[in-house]
């Protein structure tokens, strides 16, 4: 299903090749696997995109994942334009620098997907729900064929389409500091926030049922204000309405609207 998505949205609006981040984790991995299967290795293109701080190792499981899947992987940095700009604006919160890198970075896939390429999402559910990313950063796409998968099911998915298994159990981390990992800055596991979401959000259970039901209750908490303060990254940016027909309110139509 997901690699009929990829085939079918695609093909409405005449995007025939994809660009993809591939930062050497899991989830990215498991989007250019569906990727290359749906538009073929050869019109597929990986982008590795290293910051000076950037681990080696997320290098060479990039490259590992390029070669089983047969897509061509293009190596660009990012260290000179980022330097050059924090020394323009002067000391950065490690977290502005990260979503600076970020941004950077999609950029440059965004730029190397012109004027055919569709560049594929890699966040998974729970980093969307969560708002665990960065706006017009990474959470930034085409379309994105994961996004609806918890990140523990997309570790499943991982395993049924052959990513090598260092890869699929290592600690989740979008290096934006050295040292840094996904589940060490939330203060949660993705097993733990997975579970709750799933009867929070896909079964629509009362934050009070989850928490009669034995879920912990300041997780509970936590990871509702999480979603419901986030939600302004996960909608299209709004338009003040002023005319007869606003884009975004009245104004609506299929994205493939009248597509051939």
């Amino acid at each position: 299903m997901l690699v009929a998505f990829l085939r079918d949205e695609t093909g409405k609006v005449g995007l025939r090749r994809a660009v993809i981040g591939l930062s050497g984790g899991v989830d990215s991995a498991v989007a250019a696997a569906l990727a290359a299967e749906a538009f073929g290795p050869e019109r597929v293109l990986a982008v590795h995109t290293p910051y000076r701080t950037s681990s080696t190792a997320s290098h060479d499981d990039a490259r590992a994942v390029a070669a089983k899947l047969g897509i061509e992987l293009k190596v660009v940095p990012i260290t000179a334009q980022i330097d050059a700009y924090r020394e323009l604006v002067g000391d950065m919160h490690q977290v502005r620098l990260g979503n600076k890198m970020a941004r950077e970075r999609k950029s440059i896939e965004f730029d190397l997907a012109w004027p055919d390429g569709a560049v594929i999402g890699t966040s998974n559910k729970t980093e969307l729900l969560l708002g665990y990313g960065t706006w017009f950063g990474d959470m930034a796409s085409s379309l994105n064929p994961v996004g609806d998968l918890y990140k523990t099911q997309l570790r499943e998915l991982a395993i049924l389409v052959g990513i090598p298994d260092r890869i699929v159990q290592k600690a989740p981390t979008a290096e934006l500091w050295p040292g840094q990992t996904d589940e060490g800055e939330l203060g949660f596991t993705y097993p733990q926030a997975d579970l709750i979401l799933y009867f929070m959000v896909d079964r629509r259970a009362r934050p009070e049922e989850l928490v009669a039901a034995g879920f912990d209750a300041a997780l509970v908490t936590r990871l509702r204000e999480m979603v419901r303060k986030s939600h302004f990254k996960r909608v299209t940016p709004l338009i003040a309405k002023v005319s007869l027909r606003t884009i975004g309110h009245d104004f609506l139509y299929p994205r493939d609207w009248e597509a051939d």
